[in-house]
């Protein structure tokens, strides 16, 4: 592989893909490309995060320009409307861009020649299961317009591949974990701002619902195993993460505490019962890449993202009205008038 396209490489996760694909692969040819509504959700970044790319093209998914796949061996689409809060706020635009757009990318791709495609999926195509883990061939109960239109690429995909475009759908559990570009509207990352910020942790729901996560460096790993797999389906669609980061919220918030210490954790007992809990079984992702299991543990999630916060001075206790919620920069960006609802670009 001499050359990659990352679509979305501007968000949370690409930067820390990018950094691990540059550090394994010093040859490698990099192209980001991005519409950077997220360009300014920076943390203190000892250095600008595309200054790892070779070519940084800006643009909207929806429009792609073709040309950039010229000699490129490998795809990773990241770009997506990328948690239920946004989804949930532009449905429309939420299936343009992470169903309608990644399966034209897709098309296109395999038209220029491209080998590999890496699609980023999610385990929330699984919505609200039995207490039995979720496996690949398990129904999925995809209750939003983000975890439906995951389920609708995943599908679209299995058409286009073949033997010589081969997809990998990566159904990541819930991401955590420090980035240059930080989000705080991930579970993890939410209940360790709110304990370094205010020394308390709000649950909104009683606490009972089951997640995966996935550290974002353990999410670059699988991505460079999907970039480099040779054997299997021509379409494989594989849970991305790790049988030990099965976790209730609530257990999450009390390893929080004990991380912190004198850290208060209040539930929501009244609360209407969240349908969005699922576990998700991560044997076959074990069984076909040994090599590239999750290595981060939660203990060590939540020191490095407590050390990363402090170490960029992290204090706002009214953070979830802040850049680092990525529904807040839409809104800002709308009201402003840099775009409009479909989320186009203002002239």
């Amino acid at each position: 592989m001499k050359k990659i396209l990352i679509n979305g490489n501007m968000g949370y996760i690409g930067p820390v893909v990018v950094k691990h694909f540059r550090k394994k692969y010093p040859g490698i040819e990099i192209i980001g490309f991005d519409r950077a509504f997220f360009a300014g959700c920076l943390i203190d970044p000892d250095l600008f995060p595309e200054s790892s790319v070779d070519i940084q093209y800006f643009g909207d998914v929806r429009d792609f320009p073709v040309s950039i796949l010229e000699g490129v061996d490998a795809v990773v689409q990241l770009a997506a409307i990328s948690n239920d809060p946004m989804g949930n706020s532009f449905e429309k635009v939420t299936l343009e861009i992470n169903y309608k757009a990644a399966i034209s990318v897709a098309r296109q791709a395999k038209a220029f020649g491209v080998k590999t495609f890496i699609f980023a999926s999610s385990c929330s195509v699984y919505g609200f299961a039995d207490d039995r883990p979720r496996t690949e061939v398990s129904e999925t109960h995809p209750l939003t317009a983000y975890a439906k239109s995951k389920i609708f690429t995943e599908n679209a995909l299995k058409e286009i591949s073949d033997e010589t475009f081969k997809v990998t759908a990566l159904r990541f559990a819930t991401a955590c974990g420090f980035s240059d570009r930080l989000r705080l509207d991930l579970v993890l990352n939410d209940f360790v701002a709110a304990a370094l910020s205010s020394k308390k942790i709000s649950i909104l729901s009683d606490g009972s619902p089951w997640r995966p996560l996935i550290h974002v460096k353990d999410m670059a790993r699988a991505i460079d195993w999907a970039a480099q797999r040779k054997d299997g389906d021509d379409c494989l669609i594989l849970n991305a993460g790790s049988n030990l980061w099965n976790y209730q919220v609530r257990d999450l918030a009390n390893a929080v505490k004990e991380a912190f210490g004198n850290i208060q954790v209040a539930i929501n007992q009244d609360a209407v019962p969240d349908k969005r809990s699922y576990q998700v079984s991560f044997d076959l992702f074990e069984k076909l890449a040994p090599d590239h299991q999750p290595v981060v543990t939660l203990p060590d999630a939540i020191v490095d993202l407590k050390d990363g916060l402090e170490r960029c001075g992290f204090k706002d206790p009214h953070f979830r009205s802040s850049n680092l919620i990525r529904l807040r920069t839409l809104i800002s960006l709308i009201d402003k008038r840099f775009i409009n609802k479909d989320l186009e670009k203002l002239s």
